[in-house]
């Protein structure tokens, strides 16, 4: 496996574990309350642009994978949509390009 692949894979690691951290310790002060999480996602301008930010960022990235997947035939990195949908773009991004570099 080549040295940009493992940088790839620990990126999307981290990408998951690091940002899961934080959205834990709000669900355990605050269970999952959506009208709640919501709230919190637009509580000033600056968390809302952010909000904004990551959400347009995450639709960008899925319409790549798909576009790219739909080319490639590359079946594998269609694994990027969920954790990018369920974990966010801090670990879909880098799990995408590890996928797509793959050996084939």
């Amino acid at each position: 496996m080549s040295s940009l692949r493992i940088v790839y894979l620990l990126l999307a690691i981290w990408g998951a574990v690091h940002p899961m951290l934080y959205f834990h310790g709000w669900l355990a002060a605050h269970q999952f309350d959506l009208t709640t999480l919501l709230a919190a996602w637009t509580a000033n301008d600056a968390v809302t642009g952010l909000s904004l930010d990551l959400v347009i960022s995450a639709i960008a990235l899925i319409v790549w994978i798909l576009a790219e997947v739909a080319v490639r035939r590359n079946f594998g990195a269609l694994w990027a949509v969920p954790a990018t949908l369920f974990i966010g773009v801090s670990c879909g991004l880098p799990l995408y390009l590890f996928l797509r570099t793959r050996p084939v």
